[in-house]
């Protein structure tokens, strides 16, 4: 089969010699013309045939037409299709995108103060700076220009219990 393959790709890539000489059974590579060639030397640890080292360069110097040609070609006449040759990409992509639309659980919250009435503003004072051991007057300052977060990125058990004492003293607490 896969001689099959290299002697079809070849034998696309190559012309009859119009001469009746015995080198006429080798076949001629295509001319290239006005084609700018970049030269790549690829270190091989395997000891390739003359035979195929002249089809990869047949290969290599082929521009994107006549490769997507070849290919064409090469899936018509062997059966096959490139989404053949990568099922476990396939695979892999559905399994992907299966992980990414599971929901993600919240794991850091933060404790904002919605409003404070003025007849609990003191014991509001007093549970922030407990909670956060700020001075008087920076709790003071937290809690005049309300909604603020008061803790950020905190467990749940502890935004929780934050949200308990203030709501205790008489504030509106959300846990966003």
């Amino acid at each position: 089969m896969a001689s099959t393959t290299f002697s079809s790709a070849f034998s696309i890539l190559s012309l009859p010699s119009s001469s009746p000489s015995p080198s006429a059974s080798a076949p001629r590579t295509l001319p290239v013309a006005n084609r700018r060639r970049r030269a790549v030397a690829v270190a091989s640890t395997v000891t390739e045939s003359p035979k195929v080292l002249e089809l990869g360069d047949a290969i290599a110097g082929l521009t994107l037409e006549e490769a997507r040609n070849l290919v064409d070609h090469l899936q018509e006449r062997l059966g096959v299709s490139a989404a053949s040759f990568a099922p476990a990409a396939a695979v892999a992509a559905p399994a992907a995108a299966a992980a990414e639309e599971a929901p993600v659980e919240k794991t850091e919250f933060d404790v904002v103060i919605e409003e404070v009435p003025s007849s609990a503003r003191i014991a509001t004072i007093k549970v922030v700076r407990a909670l956060t051991n700020l001075a008087l007057k920076e709790a003071k300052d937290l809690i005049e220009g309300l909604p603020k977060k008061l803790k950020e990125a905190v467990s749940k058990d502890e935004a929780e219990e934050a949200k308990k004492q203030l709501e205790g003293v008489g504030a509106k607490v959300s846990i966003a």
